[in-house]
């Protein structure tokens, strides 16, 4: 798998990787991003916000970074990066199919992106994804499943996902919505010729929402790689949004309440890597101390204790405005 590729021994970030959901596109749901981004969110603007994003995480030990269809030109900018950097090649790329992104780069559109998981969407954007990264593309993920998806039960995707695999590209999948569990759990039935299809999830988890906790555990055990996604609950951890427990901890440890959220994720047994999705270098150079942060039994209390429910968690998610 790809993610052999990344070692603990070279580098102490290694566990956190860089997401471009947020740059590679002028609206997205995160807090704060009219601040973090300001006016000028023109093609140039944002690819070259997100190459000084690349070349700083890279410059602190990041290894994986995360794009997908949907994310506007987020894998044409990262594309566009691996070109400037031939000599670059420890890097772990993802990317997601399943979601078309409709904007049109703008920040008010109707519907910002429109969801299929057949095999015809498959075939296009899979075409779309190796013309921009070619043999770059480490893991190719089906975007957002969820229990009623028919990625989960189409055999005819299955085998043309397997073929992929055979092919090198490591297949998995990444989930969304109140029962993330569920969907994991039947995303690990999948087999095609009697052998497991998804060798990676992704899902959110954070101190707000930690219902899929069991299930990703089971995924580690069952030999997958679990990716963490949303760490950072789309900028509600992240003063000055953060609940005033997470502050007062943030205190205690001289560091940001982002650091301390996402060290919180990097403690579970099963999180392979967890994602940074910072829209500036000194938000990712504050994500990457969550790698140093040192949480004692009672913090990790008070910390649990701001968990919510998953469909309310969701609810709210779901409300958030387009920035």
């Amino acid at each position: 798998m790809p993610f052999a590729r990344l070692s603990t021994a070279t580098t102490p970030t290694c566990h956190i990787g860089l997401g471009l959901a947020a740059v590679g596109r002028p609206g997205y749901i995160n807090l704060g991003r009219d601040r973090d981004l300001g006016e000028d969110r023109s093609v140039d603007a944002l690819r070259e916000r997100t190459h000084e994003l690349l070349d700083a995480a890279y410059a602190q030990g990041v290894r994986y970074v995360d794009v997908a269809r949907s994310y506007g030109r987020s894998e044409e900018f990262l594309a566009g990066w691996l070109a400037a950097r031939p000599e670059i090649d420890d890097i772990v790329v993802g990317s997601k199919w399943g979601y078309t992104y409709t904007a049109g780069w703008t920040t008010d559109a109707e519907r910002h992106e429109v969801k299929d998981h057949g095999a015809g969407t498959y075939e296009r954007q899979r075409a779309e994804t190796a013309a921009l990264l070619g043999d770059r593309l480490d893991l190719y993920q089906i975007h957002s499943v969820t229990p009623d998806s028919p990625a989960l039960t189409d055999k005819d995707l299955h085998a043309r996902l397997a073929e992929a695999a055979a092919q090198g590209v490591t297949v998995g999948f990444s989930t969304s919505g109140p029962a993330q569990a569920d969907a994991i759990r039947a995303a690990l039935a999948v087999t095609v010729d009697g052998e497991p299809l998804f060798r990676t999830v992704q899902s959110t988890y954070n101190l707000l929402e930690t219902s899929a906790a069991p299930a990703l555990a089971e995924a580690h055990d069952a030999g997958l790689t679990v990716i963490v996604k949303e760490g950072m609950a789309n900028g509600r951890l992240a003063a000055p949004h953060a609940p005033p427990e997470l502050r007062a901890v943030a205190r205690e440890t001289g560091l940001g309440c982002d650091a301390v959220a996402l060290a919180v994720v990097l403690r579970q047994p099963w999180a392979g890597v967890v994602l940074s999705g910072a829209a500036t270098a000194a938000q990712l150079a504050s994500n990457l101390h969550a790698a140093v942060v040192d949480l004692d039994e009672d913090q990790l209390t008070r910390l649990a204790a701001l968990a919510e429910d998953p469909r309310g968690y969701w609810e709210r998610r779901g409300r958030l405005p387009w920035h």
